[in-house]
């Protein structure tokens, strides 16, 4: 494996997208079938693409070439679990501008020799013919690293891990960067917790709010995060005392499966996550004892984190203290002014 090459490696992926896209135009104003939402923080560019190389460099970036298609299920996977992780998605913003690309696209491309030509031709010419593909470029718009297809997030991470420390010009090979990282697998498993709520989901309060504050947890299955969430931190006792204090469930940001909502209505969990404007996992939501949003994290957190944000919605401290940093910094006071350690990285 030391001396697999980058194309042998690619092969390691999943089944591609690839083919031709779908007949006839669409109306103005209507979206193609399958169309997934791109993060926002890709760049909006002019598609000049040495102006975008020339940017990135100024800001001590690189430049990805996102190429997708509507309807790819894989592309689907790339946004939904890959750059939906915490980890991946926090390396990629601080290191690298990310451009779409549509493979069938006919908006106008300024090429790296200053050619004008289109999406589709750009795409050609860059002999892309599987979506996702994804170029790495270097500050002279060289490929660095290509990958043809879906890589799961924690291949993905380490990929952009190698690009972003510029490890080719340590004549370091990504096979052995690869092993040296030796990244683990997530588990592949929406977990479940004992006493949470079992599915199918009914979420609804009370108006009058008699009943306890309620915690979604919207997580998905790959995604390591959420496994050390589940396996360490929910596993302490403290956290889980605090827990109790909640009705509790977890759920699957990305599934179509119907789930009632706090306020009563139907929708699938997809439509929901959407609604609510989550984009990484796991994100944890509170709602009060009526069903009104009151707190949430987006982040990855460890131990005193998500302990300080389940107690701070329990106590109902959140009704007083508004910065959810002031009211863990006198948590983390009153905690060593009573004997005890807090290492906020544990």
């Amino acid at each position: 494996m030391r001396n697999l090459p980058i194309a042998a490696l690619s092969m390691l992926v999943s089944l591609a997208c690839w083919g031709a896209p779908p007949e006839g135009g669409l109306a103005p104003g209507l979206v193609n079938p399958g169309y997934e939402e791109k993060p926002a923080w890709f760049k909006d560019s002019f598609l000049d693409i040495r102006e975008d190389l020339a940017e990135a460099a100024a800001a001590n970036r690189r430049v990805i070439l996102y190429f997708y298609q509507d309807g790819c299920p894989y592309c689907a996977k790339l946004l939904r679990e890959g750059l939906a992780d915490q980890e991946i998605a926090a390396l990629t913003r601080s290191a690298f501008d990310v451009i779409a690309l549509n493979l069938w696209g006919d908006r106008e491309v300024t090429g790296l020799a200053g050619e004008q030509t289109s999406e589709k031709a750009f795409a050609a010419g860059l002999k892309v013919q599987f979506t996702p593909t994804l170029l790495m470029l270097d500050e002279d718009g060289r490929v660095v690293l290509r990958i043809d297809g879906y890589f799961p997030p924690h291949r993905l991470r380490t990929v952009l891990a190698y690009v972003a420390q510029r490890r080719e010009r340590a004549d370091q090979s990504f096979q052995d960067f690869y092993l040296e990282s030796d990244p683990k697998a997530a588990s592949g498993k929406l977990h479940a917790e004992g006493g949470f709520l079992s599915p199918p989901v009914r979420l609804a309060r009370t108006k009058a709010g008699t009943g306890r504050p309620l915690l979604v947890m919207f997580e998905q299955p790959t995604c390591a995060a959420c496994d050390e969430l589940h396996h360490d931190i929910l596993r302490r006792e403290p956290v889980a005392w605090s827990l109790t204090a909640f009705d509790a469930a977890v759920v699957n940001a990305w599934s179509s499966e119907t789930v009632q909502t706090p306020d009563g209505r139907e929708l699938s969990l997809r439509a929901w996550s959407a609604e609510l404007g989550i984009e990484y996992t796991p994100s944890l939501v509170f709602f009060d004892a009526t069903g009104r949003e009151v707190f949430r994290t987006a982040g990855y957190l460890k131990a005193f984190h998500i302990h300080g944000a389940l107690d701070y919605v329990a106590t109902g401290a959140y009704r007083s203290q508004p910065n959810f940093q002031r009211y863990l910094e006198a948590r983390r006071h009153a905690m060593e002014a009573r004997g005890f350690k807090v290492d906020l990285m544990e």
